[in-house]
């Protein structure tokens, strides 16, 4: 379960996983966007633990700073970015019936995935 994932982004690693919940440590380097995605399946919560994020939430954008969090819910269109020049580094909390990657449909990605 402590495997980490790397990204174009950063990287990943899954810290906990339940029946319906998965905790997940999410590193973004400088520069880092994650997709404009959405979840059929699930909601999401988003901690920052380290550094300021950029967050997209459908039409509304936010920075978050350390201890600041914000909730996704299903089918909300989001994004992550670090626009800093320090990592961030954020907990992301997952509550669905299906936690699997193959859960996001992609709107925009900056790295060519679909």
């Amino acid at each position: 379960m402590n495997s980490i994932f790397n990204k174009p982004w950063g990287s990943y690693q899954i810290l906990d996983q339940g029946k319906n919940y998965l905790v997940k440590n999410i590193a973004v380097k400088t520069g880092g966007k994650l997709s404009l995605q959405s979840h059929t399946h699930r909601s999401e919560h988003w901690i920052v633990v380290r550094g300021s994020a950029r967050v997209t939430i459908n039409e509304e954008v936010k920075i978050l700073n350390i201890n600041e969090s914000v909730f996704i819910p299903k089918k909300a269109k989001h994004r992550l970015e670090n626009y800093n020049k320090a990592d961030l580094l954020v907990i992301e909390v997952q509550f669905g019936d299906i936690l699997r990657e193959d859960d996001i449909i992609r709107y925009e990605d900056i790295y060519g995935r679909k």
